[in-house]
């Protein structure tokens, strides 16, 4: 699958604000500076379709990308949500963020899966972990994406990302699919975007927009 066009939609503060669920969607959400603005002009070969911050918090509303792509289910939804972690904010609005996204993630019937963005500069964090494992007890559909993997050796990476795997494997039977990008070096793209084609085959072969777990 290739991406031939993509543009901003809407930025939603609700779930009850967003585009009507008529085709499949995928979302992304990670720690505050976990490179996922990169991660999203990555996949749809564009500098500037998200915008880039230096500061942590600066994605607070639901943001709607349009996406044109190759056949199967050429058209669908890519998905901006905040970051969760350290973000300068008050604690009314972490709670008003926490609330919009849970919500969103629950009850969203069109989200194919939710990218959950994960640093691969460093050893496991406990606060990904909650956040995945909450995604567990929502039976919310999930692949994890490591970011960043030019920021360090091969070798860091690929134990920072073993390492992240085997404490998943302390509570889940089954891990997600799992991804390893670069925004430097364009990597990972093809690999992200193929599995984000198999869920919209689901999509195209069921005949529906009905929420799906990942394949």
């Amino acid at each position: 699958m290739e991406i031939v066009k993509a543009d901003y939609l809407i930025s939603s503060p609700t779930l009850a604000d967003c585009p009507k669920p008529d085709r499949p969607e995928y979302a992304f959400i990670g720690r505050s500076n976990v490179g996922k603005s990169s991660v999203l002009n990555l996949l749809c070969n564009r500098e500037n379709l998200a915008k880039i911050s230096s500061s942590p918090g600066k994605t607070r509303l639901i943001n709607h990308f349009t996406v044109q792509s190759t056949p199967p289910y050429a058209n669908w939804y890519m998905v901006d949500l905040p970051g969760y972690g350290f973000a300068k904010v008050s604690q009314s609005q972490r709670k008003q963020w926490e609330k919009m996204i849970e919500e969103y993630v629950r009850k969203r019937e069109t989200l194919g899966a939710l990218f959950v963005l994960i640093d691969s500069r460093h050893e496991p964090q406990a606060i990904d972990l909650e956040f995945i494992a909450r995604l567990g007890e929502w039976e919310v559909p999930f692949a994890l994406i490591f970011t960043k993997s030019d920021k360090s050796t091969q070798k860091e990476v690929a134990a920072n990302v073993r390492a992240f795997l085997n404490e998943m494997r302390k509570e889940w039977e089954f891990l997600p699919p799992h991804f390893v990008t670069s925004a430097v070096k364009r990597t990972g793209r093809k690999a992200v975007l193929d599995y984000i084609a198999a869920c919209n085959e689901t999509f195209s072969q069921a005949g529906t927009t009905s929420r799906k777990p990942f394949p």
